[in-house]
């Protein structure tokens, strides 16, 4: 096995994009490691990515936020102004394992590993995230639910890597928020996980939203369904039904040792209407 940590994304990219055999890109490497022990992975080449300093930054772009794709979650929640403008993204990433894990799990990594039960898929997805790639080709953006075909399936081409995530600029009166349910009370698998994003007018409607769910298909998922659903409205008793009958509607989810398909389906409900109260008190107070 060959390892290399370059210091530009030239370099990566060209490693990559140059290599015969199986390649591995290096973030936190807390889902890499446990794969490769395991002997599900054997790599030929791993490129270890945090060397980069496009990877390893948080900036203020456009007016939103840039996400370098090996920040770890726990220097997310450190940062206060982001957490403060996107909640749910920075609980969703502090939800990664323990708290050992947090200092070593990535967004990037989270993404790549290619999991419909990532956790903070479903809240990058809700925020309308952007993944900045980066390839022999140039650099591109893919919106983040564009990333994922399916179980360890992404959209990269050959030599790409992610780079890092944009998040758009926060309206006044928006925020958001993640839930999952796990068998346990930490460090497990999500069976369901639930992103909602909204935006309320100045009569405290709802105008804008973005409904995303994990665990519950092949790749995380965002239903527009569920954002139709609420936008319009105030979040009453009706428009509650309304989401949680489209996040039902939206789920195809398998029956595993974690859980049943009926069961998936009944959380997936719960949750979304819970992260929408969620959101839309913090965005009444934000």
């Amino acid at each position: 096995m060959r390892y290399e940590a370059p210091k530009s994304l030239q370099g990566a990219v060209a490693l990559l994009a140059g290599a015969t055999g199986e390649t591995r890109v290096l973030a936190g490497g807390t889902d890499l490691l446990v794969q490769m022990r395991a002997d599900v992975v054997d790599p030929d080449l791993i490129v270890d990515i945090k060397k980069i300093p496009e990877t390893r930054a948080i900036t203020e772009d456009r007016g939103g936020w840039r996400i370098g794709a090996a920040v770890t979650g726990a220097e997310l929640k450190e940062h206060p102004r982001l957490k403060q403008a996107w909640p749910g993204v920075v609980e969703a990433a502090n939800l990664i394992g323990s708290t050992q894990v947090q200092g070593r799990a990535t967004l990037g990594g989270n993404l790549c590993n290619g999991s419909p039960a990532a956790d903070s898929v479903p809240a990058l997805i809700a925020a309308g995230a952007l993944a900045t790639l980066a390839g022999p080709d140039g650099a591109r953006d893919l919106p983040v639910e564009d990333v994922m075909l399916g179980p360890r399936k992404l959209a990269l081409r050959r030599g790409e890597i992610v780079v890092s995530f944009w998040l758009p600029p926060r309206p006044p009166r928006s925020s958001d928020a993640y839930l999952r349910f796990i068998p346990r009370t930490e460090m497990d698998i999500a069976v369901v996980g639930a992103g909602v994003s909204l935006t309320l007018d100045n009569a405290g409607t709802i105008s804008a939203a973005r409904v995303s769910l994990g665990a519950v298909a092949p790749k995380v998922l965002l239903v527009p369904e569920a954002a139709h659903a609420i936008v319009g409205t105030r979040l009453d008793v009706a428009a509650q039904q309304r989401l949680e009958a489209a996040a039902r509607a939206a789920c195809r989810p398998i029956d595993d040792k974690r859980g049943t398909t009926e069961f998936r389906v009944d959380v997936a409900a719960v949750l979304t209407r819970r992260a929408a109260l969620i959101a839309l008190d913090r965005a009444r107070t934000s």
